[in-house]
Parts: C-alpha cells; sequence; structure tokens
C-alpha cells in the first residue's frame, strides 16, 4: 500500500480534521474515517473535502456512519449497530492515505477496543495533532504516553493555535517528539489559504522521507 498516515488528536474540537484536510491536500493524498459519528452535524469527510478541494474518489467512505454525536461505541449501541474491528483495516489506495481518527488517542471505539489500540493493529506512523492553549502540555504527554504504551509509532506532534514557543517546546522536550509544525487559526478557511498555511509552517518532506 502507498504510504499512509493517521491523524489523531489530544481532545476534540483542537482542529485535527483541518491539519487532515492540510496534510491530504499536500500529499496528494485519498482520506479516510474509519467511523463517522454525528450525522447531523456533517460529516469531517465533507470539510476534509471542501477544504482540501478534493475529487468525490479521494473521500473513501467510512466503515460505519452513526447519528449520535458522541463517542463511537455508545453511538453504535444507541443506533443498534456491533462495530466489527475486522471491517476498520485501511483502505488500498492507488495514491497516499490519511487516515483521521475521533476525538482523543483513548475514544472507545467499542467496549474493549479504544482507537489507541486500533492504531497499534495498523502499524501506521502517527501525528499526535495538539492544540496550544492552557492544559496542552498535560493532555499532550498523557496521549503521547497512551500511544508508546501500545508501541504505536509517533510520526511526529502538529500543534495547531496561536503561538506558544515554550508550550510546543515542554511538549517536544520532554515528550521526546518532533515537532512537525504549528497551523496557526485563520480568520477565514478555503483551500487556499489552508495550503498555504501548511506550506508555510510545515516540511512536507518530513512526511515523504
Amino acid at each position: 500500500m502507498t504510504r499512509a498516515f493517521v491523524v489523531t488528536g489530544t481532545d476534540t474540537g483542537i482542529g485535527k480534521t483541518v491539519f487532515a484536510a492540510a496534510l491530504t491536500a499536500a500529499l496528494g493524498a485519498s482520506y479516510w474515517k474509519p467511523v463517522q459519528s454525528g450525522l447531523e452535524e456533517g460529516e469531517d469527510s465533507d470539510t476534509v473535502a471542501q477544504l482540501a478541494d478534493l475529487a468525490p474518489e479521494r473521500i473513501l467512505p467510512p466503515a460505519y456512519r452513526l447519528h449520535t454525536p458522541c463517542s463511537p461505541h455508545r453511538a453504535a449501541e444507541i443506533d443498534g449497530i456491533e462495530i466489527d474491528p475486522d471491517r476498520l483495516a485501511p483502505p488500498r489506495t492507488e495514491r497516499g492515505l490519511v487516515i483521521e481518527g475521533a476525538g482523543g488517542v483513548l475514544v472507545p471505539v467499542t467496549r474493549t477496543l479504544l482507537y489507541a489500540d486500533l492504531f497499534a493493529r495498523w502499524g501506521l506512523p502517527t501525528i499526535l495533532v495538539a492544540g496550544t492553549a492552557l492544559g496542552t502540555i498535560n493532555h499532550s504527554l498523557l496521549s503521547l504516553e497512551a500511544l508508546r504504551a501500545r508501541s504505536v509509532a509517533v510520526l511526529g506532534i502538529a500543534f495547531v493555535g496561536d503561538a506558544n514557543e515554550d508550550s510546543e517546546a515542554t511538549i517536544c522536550a520532554i515528550g521526546q517528539v518532533r515537532r512537525l509544525g504549528r497551523l496557526p487559526i485563520l480568520d477565514s478557511l478555503d483551500p487556499s489559504r489552508l495550503a498555504h498555511a501548511f506550506a508555510e509552517n510545515f516540511r512536507l518532506e518530513d512526511f515523504t522521507a
């Protein structure tokens, strides 16, 4: 399979989907969200398609689409669906693939399987997306520990938000993780502005070498 990456986060609502869109566009890759919950609030796949200006064939359909906006394990129970982990194997593509998790690394996929466990099964390089606001040091270091406890290969950490040089440096030093870059908060989001911000703040070779 061509190069694939997992994009996960320290929490919900920290900009993980926006970063995933920027990375997908920069790599000319396809995008896959294995489990999408909260359909009434819109799908992350639609957001990525818009922000990365992707053709429909580059958005791979989720294995599960769940209605309730909550953790996949509970959303599936509410919908009367049993999630089969075997259906969550990364699809093969002719181009690169960006796979986005849901929420943080220890969000339950089922009652017995966490996202971090799933990442360990896949054995793919994983990017941790973290905010820069108060609390990010604790959340980031805990997330890194959870991933490494399962032998997940962490490619690096990508920050999203206003610059916080001390917090970013502290996380990278204590967590012994590579700082990939920081995506700033943009006044408005569109494919051109997002692509420019990614190119200005990240090195493509960190994802292609």
